[in-house]
């Protein structure tokens, strides 16, 4: 079921006006929990294509329960082993084609965030921070809940549990239009502006790719330029389909994280992803980055050692995050890069501490030539790495890199990180010199403001989506 389809709408209606019908507990979770097998089920053509996905499922509560009976550690370990295990096998990793595979296609979306809240769970129920049992149906109503079942966000079974059917929210006006001016502001990212985007980088793409005789200056400025391009698409499809469960969520009682906060203003690699994609990263750093960085200091109890000890932690991390976006070596070459982008970022902030002391380091930082070029760098390195969630494969990742050379390369990111630093400092200097001294919230909250912009994003969706042929789909449901 495309989001996007008139089908969805109809669901998404329906849905909710079946939540509000009733004020039991019981039948608030049970409509939830049929939206969730009406939503996977339309992504089925025959019901065995569902058994992979029922099997990880059942897995996942199974490790649940005997952690519930017995907090051990070994069996901890050898259930996050098994449910790794089983979601590597139905992912079809690229370096694990020896395990074989089903001999039928089956259902693959939503498994990376199911992984990730099955693993979640076991971890929480182990260290006790989890004590309430949960129950088979409470079990697939968070793993599979259809608001983030395609692409997140990541939200912990604590924080669900506690609007999971429980708060029947009254549907005023003032709250319907909030949810309203939401969903339609996400429809307008991912609608407009990411097709948009797509469309022209899909026509800039082919001469990438293909053996195409450019000269090596404007084949390093149609590489920036797709490159960033594709980045826009990325952000405002992605944090789009944010704005849109987020806003239907909240017709639902329900209160989902929030997944972006201005990543583009981050002065260094780490800050952008404290910003992007926040509950991924907010996971990894929880349940992966924190534990392991416990275990190097346990076996390296130095304190000279700390810091380094978290480069390496860091480089760990960022190489699992980046592995886990995609199935082939490509992604692991996007691992690489995201793991050495947050260690040097890391020993550039320790020699800074060294050479020039905290508070030399702090004035250094608060300048402004120090902070929009640390945008620049930082954004100008994302944009590059991000080649590897476009150019997935990797005798093309390695034919446009000899194409572009160490020049091409080393010249995209200097024009990206120059480009981006510029429009970051115009667009600081008319937000603060400009429109500050206007009174922008006034004008916005008046009543035909408020309704003509509504009016205004709803005419932009029909009119640019009338212009493409097929509705783009959300990206991060491929990851």
């Amino acid at each position: 079921m495309n989001l996007t389809s008139p089908l969805f709408f109809a669901f998404l209606a329906a849905t909710i006006v079946a939540f509000h019908v009733s004020e039991s507990l019981s039948y608030r979770r049970f409509v939830l929990g049929t939206a969730n097998v009406i939503f996977i089920s339309s992504y089925l053509t025959d019901f065995t294509q569902a058994l992979p996905l029922l099997a990880f499922l059942l897995l996942g509560y199974a490790c649940v329960s005997i952690l519930y009976v017995r907090k051990s550690p070994a069996i901890l370990a050898a259930g996050i082993v098994a449910v790794l295990a089983f979601y590597i096998f139905l992912k079809r990793f690229s370096f694990f084609e020896a395990l074989g595979h089903l001999p039928f296609p089956y259902l693959s979306i939503g498994l990376s965030y199911i992984l990730f809240r099955i693993l979640h769970v076991m971890i929480d129920v182990r260290s006790g921070d989890l004590v309430e049992r949960i129950s088979p149906l409470a079990f697939f109503r968070y793993t599979c809940n259809f608001l983030c079942f395609v692409s997140g966000p990541i939200q912990r079974y604590q924080d669900y549990n506690v609007t999971d059917g429980k708060e029947l929210v009254p549907l005023d006006p003032s709250k319907v239009y909030e949810a309203f001016t939401r969903i339609a502001t996400g429809y307008v990212k991912f609608a407009v502006i990411a097709a948009t985007a797509q469309y022209i980088f899909l026509y800039l793409n082919p001469p990438l790719l293909q053996a195409t005789a450019l000269s090596p200056a404007k084949l390093c400025l149609i590489y920036a330029t797709a490159a960033s391009l594709y980045t826009i698409y990325l952000y405002f499809n992605f944090s789009g389909y944010m704005d849109i469960v987020i806003g239907i969520g909240s017709l639902l009682g329900q209160s989902l994280p929030e997944n972006f906060d201005k990543p583009f203003s981050a002065r260094s690699f780490l800050e952008f992803w404290q910003r992007w994609h926040m509950t991924l990263s907010q996971w990894f750093k929880f349940y992966l980055f924190n534990p392991l960085l416990m275990f190097l200091m346990s076996c390296f109890p130095a304190p000279a050692l700390t810091s380094y000890l978290g480069i390496l932690a860091f480089f760990i991390t960022f190489l699992v995050m980046g592995v886990w976006h995609g199935t082939t070596a490509v992604f692991v070459i996007y691992g690489l890069l995201m793991g050495a982008g947050a260690s040097i970022n890391k020993l550039w902030q320790i020699a800074c501490l060294e050479r020039l002391g905290k508070k030399r380091y702090r004035a250094l930082s608060q300048s402004a030539i120090y902070i929009y070029f640390a945008r620049g760098v930082t954004i100008g390195y994302f944009v590059l790495a991000l080649t590897c969630l476009w150019v997935t494969e990797p005798s093309q990742l390695n034919s446009l890199v000899i194409r572009l050379g160490v020049t091409g390369v080393l010249g995209a990111f200097i024009l990206l990180g120059a480009v981006f630093a510029m429009v970051s400092l115009v667009t600081d200097f008319i937000s603060e010199r400009i429109a500050a001294p206007i009174s922008l919230s006034a004008i916005r909250d008046g009543i035909i403001v408020r309704n003509l912009t509504l009016a205004g994003k709803m005419m932009a969706i029909f009119a640019v989506t009338s212009l493409f042929h097929k509705a783009p789909d959300f990206v991060y449901k491929a990851f």
